[in-house]
């Protein structure tokens, strides 16, 4: 029998298959023939197919070395479930007691276990390493290698302590496994694990079935969400959250919306964790909302959408994520929602780490910047990051391509980008190289006397998204390259010479444009409605808002505001509920005002025949936060509110946000024992008789009107008492 007939028989018998996938072959003939290897294949391509086959054929355990511990869990029932014998293969680690653990050692001592999982906090405890040392090692894996590397997505610094440890049991062949690593993280894996002449598989990262896309992420992304999973009913999803509170709170909306959802964090009790990724994988619930805790190693081949709530910290991470959708090569939705804010929080995030840490964080983040915002085939993107050419003008299967912007000639622009990066001899960042080109005189430009170069300010016509575009074009392109190990250099390829030799013509697509909405949460909102605007119906709820006014004697806009007379005549909300979702309606006014609005609003609705959108109302969890209500008891007690505001270490212009959030949502607040402290009764009169007289509450044209005569706080102030007053 040949080696090839031997190793498809043990598969079939092993695990049911009748081929391999790919390099799997190849690269297990390797290992049993006792080499160093090294594995790059993207997730769902059948790493763990890799260690698991040679491991039932050798003399003696492997020893997997695996970072979590819902990993292992998995990976072992996975194991036992193709075997007879649940000896076969353990794991070890902090979920175990000792009677546990007894049991382990003692399947390994009878030879009954050929596959022994250990996270590397285990690996390193002397009794183990006494006890492995008694133990006939088969060969080592180390899979989810790119946690040896700092460059990697998710560095773990006992990972590199990895050698060390196995050189003090025993040295045996050692296999490195991982799903994402560009060269800079191959290399430095390889270094550390002392394996570079390791032979090396890699696999194509490409997964041709996965439609990757980028949404523009604004206050209604609950709502975008939920009528995503609907139009995706029954399919399963995972959604990706950074903090788990955010886990938590989205979780709550999807239950309150009819979707079987739960969630899974660092914060919950392993039992829970368990318990909730056993749900998801046996189908009881069909989505997980989850921090980047969930989903390493987990084999659930039919996941159709992951979802990213933020921007993820570095493309490793995010490409590994992704490539837990459509592992059966199906359908498979990666759609991320971004907005520049989130970056700057990651980055606030790195503030007090060491300073090359804080460096490698910021370029993964210009990274992922790069790959939210470019205009550019999204595949050949990823596929270039991971070092792997993409020939197609267009994959079919991303929003870039899918819905492609214009491009224009930018011969000139790249010959003047190429021209720079070679005169100032490849040692600055793309951040200098478009500083010389805008003529910034910069402290670095003028230090290094690069505003006397010849193309100092000959791009100034031209603005830093249309630059950035070029450069990380120029790089896909060839043209360019990152020197990464040198803080993210920027550097004339040999291509990029023969370029400025010999410039051809250089199509730019333009990067997409995020608009940010500066609106804060929950403040009345100065833009209209999601959907168009019902001209007819906007029209008749204006004339009711003047005859209730004309009643009550009140401005109009202490009613409702404009925008939500926009929101109400875009999404038609029929009941006081419907109308509560509405921005600038809280319980207070939809109870106060509301009878007669949704009364028209249905009438309205009925007399058209019109469709209202599936989506109408997206329920939302009721706002509970800890700081509306701490604002609402301390005012209650008669705080002064510049101690509040020190207390929950609010600046005094951002614990007025929060109150008027509180107020114009329909809550009564009184404010009297402060402004009775710092006003006189004359100047809260003067101030509180303009709004009463005024069309608008708006804060600029009540700072003209007044003449100068008051603070902005003040008039703030005021307006939070009158609205309190008048609309509550």
């Amino acid at each position: 029998m040949t080696q090839q007939d031997y190793l498809i028989e043990a598969l079939k018998k092993h695990f049911g298959f009748d081929t391999f996938k790919g390099n799997q072959e190849a690269i297990i003939r390797n290992v049993l023939d006792g080499n160093d290897t090294f594995v790059l294949m993207p997730t769902g391509g059948g790493k763990s197919m890799c260690y698991q086959l040679p491991a039932l054929l050798s003399e003696g355990t492997a020893i997997i070395i695996s970072p979590l511990i819902a990993l292992m869990k998995n990976q072992v029932d996975a194991m036992r479930h193709f075997s007879e014998e649940d000896g076969i293969a353990h794991f070890i680690n902090s979920s175990l007691n000792r009677a546990a653990i007894d049991q382990v050692k003692s399947d390994i001592v009878e030879g009954k276990t050929k596959l022994l999982y250990v996270a590397p906090e285990s690996l390193t405890k002397d009794e183990n390493i006494e006890f492995f040392r008694q133990v006939p090692v088969s060969f080592y894996a180390i899979d989810e290698a790119h946690c040896i590397s700092e460059w990697g997505h998710d560095f773990r610094p006992e990972y590199r302590r990895i050698r060390p440890i196995i050189d003090k049991i025993v040295r045996r062949p050692l296999i490195a496994l991982t799903a994402t690593a560009t060269p800079k993280v191959q290399h430095d894996i390889q270094k550390n694990l002392g394996i570079m002449d390791a032979k090396v598989f890699k696999s194509s990262f490409n997964r041709p079935n996965l439609y990757y896309e980028v949404r523009h992420k604004n206050k209604d992304i609950d709502r975008e969400i939920v009528k995503f999973i609907r139009a995706n009913e029954g399919k399963s999803g995972i959604i990706y959250c950074l903090a788990r509170k955010t886990v938590e709170d989205l979780t709550k909306v999807l239950n309150i919306n009819g979707i079987s959802a739960l969630p899974y964090h660092a914060g919950l009790e392993q039992q829970v964790r368990s318990e909730n990724q056993d749900k998801f994988l046996m189908e009881q619930i069909n989505v997980i909302v989850a921090t980047i805790a969930f989903g390493m190693g987990i084999d659930k081949p039919d996941v159709r959408y992951v979802l990213h709530y933020d921007i993820p910290k570095s493309l490793e991470g995010y490409y590994q994520e992704t490539g837990r959708a459509g592992r059966d090569g199906g359908e498979g939705k990666c759609i991320v929602f971004y907005e520049y804010k989130d970056l700057l929080k990651l980055e606030k995030f790195m503030q007090g780490k060491p300073i090359s840490e804080q460096e490698i964080g910021k370029q993964l983040l210009e990274e992922t910047q790069s790959y939210a915002e470019t205009a550019v085939c999204r595949r050949k993107v990823l596929l270039h990051y991971f070092g792997e050419p993409y020939r197609e003008a267009n994959c079919g299967c991303c929003d870039n391509c899918l819905n492609p912007n214009k491009q224009v000639e930018a011969k000139e622009l790249l010959i003047s980008v190429l021209e720079t990066v070679e005169a100032i001899k490849d040692k600055f960042k793309a951040e200098h190289v478009i500083n010389i080109l805008r003529g910034k005189e910069t402290s670095e430009i003028v230090s290094y006397e690069h505003d006397a170069l010849e193309m100092f300010g000959t791009g100034k016509n031209e603005d830093e998204k249309t630059w950035n575009a070029v450069i990380r074009q120029a790089l896909i392109a060839g043209y360019l390259d990152k020197d990464i190990e040198n803080y993210g250099l920027l550097k004339l390829t040999p291509e990029g010479k023969k370029y400025l030799q010999n410039p051809v013509s250089f199509k730019l697509t333009k990067d997409n444009e995020f608009e940010e909405d500066d609106t804060p949460d929950e403040t009345p909102v100065r833009g209209g409605g999601s959907c168009a605007v019902d001209p007819v119906l906007y029209s008749i709820m204006k004339d009711l808002r003047k005859k209730i006014s004309k009643r009550l004697n009140v401005p109009p806009y202490v009613i409702f505001q404009d925008p939500s007379l926009e929101a109400m005549a875009s999404n038609y909300p029929i009941t006081l509920e419907e109308l509560q979702n509405i921005p600038g309606v809280g319980a207070g006014k939809a109870k106060r005002y509301g009878e007669e609005f949704v009364a028209v609003i249905k009438r309205h609705v009925e007399e058209n025949e019109i469709e209202r959108p599936e989506d109408l109302r997206i329920r939302t969890v009721a706002n509970k936060s800890k700081m509306k209500v701490f604002i609402v008891q301390s005012i209650d007690r008669k705080v002064a509110l510049d101690d509040i505001a020190m207390t929950k270490g609010l600046d005094f212009n951002e614990l007025l946000d929060e109150i008027e959030a509180i107020v114009y949502s329909g809550t009564k607040l009184n404010i009297d024992y402060f402004l009775e402290e710092i006003m006189d009764d004359e100047r809260i009169e003067e101030i509180y008789n303009y709004f009463k007289e005024s069309e608008t509450d708006d804060l600029e044209t009540a700072i003209e009107e007044l003449g100068g005569d008051y603070t902005e706080e003040e008039i703030r102030l005021i307006r939070i008492k009158f609205i309190s007053e008048m609309a509550n």
